[in-house]
């Protein structure tokens, strides 16, 4: 109490209501990747995680694509065949595929410019570093990373999981890298070079195949080549961009033909665009499943009801992969919702984990004040009272399993109950919680039987 020396009438407030917990962020995507430049007013964003909320704001700050190079084989003036380009950068395609699927703000994690040079997972280390200094991401992508090595790609997925466990506020979505001869050697490579880390495989989750998207390659005139322009024997190569006037019919005819060719890409940044409008439209205790994908049109390889039992439960290693798979009069689907720790009873699906990285770092921040308050049975109270409401709110809202609270969850603090004296001798003030997550009905078992007739 303020002890008052001068006379004088004085105003006290009074607070009756108890601090709350405020939900922090669940679906803010990291993408760590090169970019066409770097650049906010004068100040280099290289290796310097940035805020974005759209994409004309990572135009302004990152650029474009880098135009890709097709070569345009004409016979006589007719096009013959036109080349594929194969994408060494994938950041602006995969930022569009991020914000078509409903994603919002997320980071940038610009680790270099694009260039001629080989990429470099140097460059990936260097932006995982950094990132792991912000608090606001919880969601990682490593883009660019699918084109490094075989090696080096795994090496970095099990540096993201490293992060992931170290700090708990945040997920890592990885893609399985393509294989071209054999659909499924590329899930067997990645299982063996993940890591059995089953503390840190509960922090990832890994989706399988690439996809045909709806998106355009973006180029310039300049980096289109005609190869045998003109009529005669010695018809030269040229730019597109000298065709533009001097032959227009064919000039139209190349645009509207390379504009037929639509980007494969892997399929994370589409599917970190799901969880977010999944968590804002319904919650991050929803699975980010059994949701059709924008912008897409198939996936690469189609994968039969047989060929996912083998994805989707391991037990040699219990490294769960996510299917996404097409199914008729529906669409492209995300067909799984576990993570890369598929065996594990207590983390085994996505949404669990990402619920209690929620409620865990929410909890955190929201009790910071009491650090130095008396260790007492006021301040436990407190701190009883704010958690209890919070998971109060969540339990109605669909997120904790039960048909009263006591059922859902429950908060024990207090000398000899998850104190001893000699905890509080020590400074230790403990708080125990429990909470039974809802988990997603993965298999619907319909049992059907024959009923007698009665006479």
């Amino acid at each position: 109490m303020v002890t008052y020396k001068t006379p004088n009438v004085y105003v006290e407030e009074i607070s009756i209501f108890p601090p709350s917990v405020a939900d922090v962020s669940t679906a803010i995507p990291a993408f760590i990747g090169y970019t066409e430049k770097a650049l906010k007013d004068d100040e280099d964003l290289t290796k310097k995680p940035t805020r974005i909320s759209s994409l004309l704001e990572y135009e302004t700050l990152f650029g474009k694509a880098q135009a890709s190079n097709f070569e345009v084989t004409t016979d006589a003036g007719v096009i013959s065949s036109i080349s594929t380009p194969e994408l060494k950068y994938l950041m602006y395609y995969a930022l569009r595929l991020y914000f078509d699927n409903g994603g919002g703000s997320c980071y940038i994690v610009s680790v270099g410019q694009y260039g001629t040079e080989a990429l470099k997972k140097a460059d990936f280390e260097a932006g995982l570093s950094a990132l792991e200094k912000e608090d606001e991401p919880t969601l990682i992508l490593l883009a660019d990373a699918v084109n490094l090595s075989e090696i080096d790609y795994y090496a970095l997925c099990q540096q993201a999981l490293k992060q992931c466990n170290k700090l708990k506020d945040r997920f890592a979505i990885f893609d399985v890298l393509a294989e071209k001869k054999d659909k499924t050697g590329g899930v067997n490579k990645f299982r063996d070079a993940i890591g059995t880390e089953t503390d840190e495989l509960k922090y990832g989750a890994a989706y399988y195949p690439y996809l045909q998207t709806s998106l355009n390659y973006y180029y310039t005139d300049d980096s289109v080549t005609i190869k045998g322009v003109g009529e005669t024997a010695d018809a030269q190569d040229e730019k597109l961009t000298d065709s533009k006037t001097q032959r227009t019919d064919l000039y139209n005819k190349i645009q509207t033909e390379i504009g037929k060719k639509r980007v494969v890409l892997p399929p994370s940044a589409a599917v970190a665009g799901v969880y977010a409008r999944v968590d804002r439209d319904k919650g991050v205790w929803k699975a980010p499943a059994n949701v059709s994908l924008a912008s897409v049109l198939a996936p690469t390889v189609k994968i039969s009801n047989e060929e996912q039992e083998n994805l989707n439960i391991d037990p040699t290693a219990g490294k769960s992969i996510n299917a996404i798979r097409s199914f008729t009069g529906k669409g492209t689907l995300i067909w799984g919702a576990r993570t890369l720790a598929g065996n594990d009873n207590e983390w085994r699906y996505i949404p669990v984990r990402r619920l209690f990285n929620l409620i865990e770092e929410s909890i955190q921040k929201a009790t910071a004040f009491v650090v130095f308050e008396s260790n007492n049975a006021i301040t436990w109270l407190k701190v009883k009272s704010l958690i209890e409401s919070y998971l109060e709110g969540l339990w109605r809202q669909g997120a904790l399993a039960g048909t009263t609270p006591e059922q859902a969850y429950f908060v024990n603090i207090g000398l000899g109950k998850s104190m001893t004296a000699q905890d509080i001798l020590e400074g230790r003030m403990i708080v125990e919680i429990g909470l039974a997550a809802v988990r997603p009905a993965e298999f619907i078992i319909l049992k059907f039987s024959h009923k007698l007739q009665q006479a």
